[in-house]
């Protein structure tokens, strides 16, 4: 069970609301009453109306997952090949229309696990769990893929600030679907927003003086204000994990510092604060934003000498976290993004402590 994709555990957890699944990222999954809904659906009279007002709320799920939750069902049902999947009775079972179903089902149709036949509709075409498990896999591996990629060339300026699905789907000789689930991950995730029409914009990248400048100024105003918000809940595990990544740093000479390196650590150390905040509004602001400050490749060079004072005041803002000091901490944050946006920090910094010390624990 572990070996096999998240999709599998729909067929499993089948009466959850919704369950999230992590690897890299977590993915929400809307499951369906597969077994009583199927049945269900051949016969639309038996329909609880309110179940199924209930489950049309559930319409905005990707293609993908659509595709996911068929793919479940086919091996929950233990469906051999050649068995007929009628569109109406799929888009009963998962409370959306037709239309986004006869896009999942040409999805799974593209991975060879369902045949279109004209004038019949669709049918299984794998007669094995580990061949649609296998299929389902290098599908979702590659939607994360083609994401890497549009992001890259964008943050490298070989991608306009607006797309069309059908120009990238040119450029990258894939289909139209694959692209679209890729601008879908990267919509998620804050990257992209979807343009009435076809057309997709590209949130501004940080990738110049200015843009660089107008980052800090709305980070100088969110995160001292996601730590001293109520409800702030820093997670231990990952605290200690950051704070050994950040010893390890400082532990190296200046001399061989890594940018590479600081600027992961860096982010990963601002997307905590972020995501331990008690605002919501707060917190999805400032994960998108540092998602943003991740794709962009090309920041204003760090000095090695505030590299390391950098992760000096991370560590000392944890240490506040850890004592419950938020005021302090929010305090710290302030003057820690200040130093930062300095352009000649090693000028203006040295011989100063990375930040006023309280004893550790």
């Amino acid at each position: 069970m572990v070996a096999r994709p998240r999709f599998i555990l729909a067929a499993i957890a089948c009466r959850l609301p919704k369950l999230y699944f992590s690897e890299q990222k977590y993915v929400n999954l809307y499951l369906l009453f597969f077994s009583e809904n199927l049945g269900k659906a051949a016969d639309p009279q038996r329909e609880d109306p309110s179940k199924m007002a209930s489950t049309r709320r559930n319409s905005h799920q990707s293609h993908l997952h659509l595709a996911q939750q068929i793919a479940a069902l086919i091996l929950e049902r233990g469906m051999k090949c050649g068995e007929h999947l009628p569109e109406q009775a799929l888009s009963d079972a998962c409370g959306v229309s037709r239309t986004p179903i006869r896009s999942a089902l040409k999805l799974l149709e593209s991975k060879g696990i369902l045949e279109w036949r004209q004038e019949k509709g669709y049918f299984t075409a794998l007669d094995t769990a580990d061949r649609i498990t296998a299929a389902l896999q290098e599908l979702e591996n590659a939607e994360e893929t083609l994401a890497n990629r549009i992001l890259l060339d964008r943050s490298e300026r070989r991608l306009d600030e607006i797309q069309s699905v059908s120009a990238l789907a040119r450029r990258y000789s894939t289909a139209r679907s694959t692209v679209l689930f890729a601008l879908k991950v990267l919509s998620q995730e804050g990257i992209v927003t979807q343009l009435p029409g076809r057309a997709w914009a590209f949130q501004p990248m940080i990738d110049s003086p200015k843009s660089a400048s107008e980052s800090f100024e709305m980070r100088l105003t969110l995160e001292p204000l996601a730590i001293s918000a109520p409800g702030f809940a820093v997670d231990p595990q990952k605290v200690g994990l950051l704070r050994s990544q950040m010893k390890d740093f400082l532990a190296v000479e200046e001399t061989r510092t890594s940018a590479t390196l600081f600027q992961r650590i860096d982010i990963d150390f601002h997307s905590l604060i972020a995501e331990s905040s008690g605002n919501r509004f707060v917190r999805s602001a400032l994960l998108t934003h540092h998602r943003l400050r991740q794709a962009s490749k090309k920041g204003p060079t760090i000095p090695a000498f505030r590299m390391h004072q950098a992760m000096e005041e991370h560590m000392e803002i944890l240490d506040s976290l850890d004592r419950k000091q938020y005021a302090l901490a929010a305090d710290q944050m302030t003057v820690h993004l200040r130093r930062s946006s300095i352009r000649r920090p090693e000028a203006t910094n040295r011989g100063i402590s990375p930040l006023r010390r309280g004893s550790r624990p």
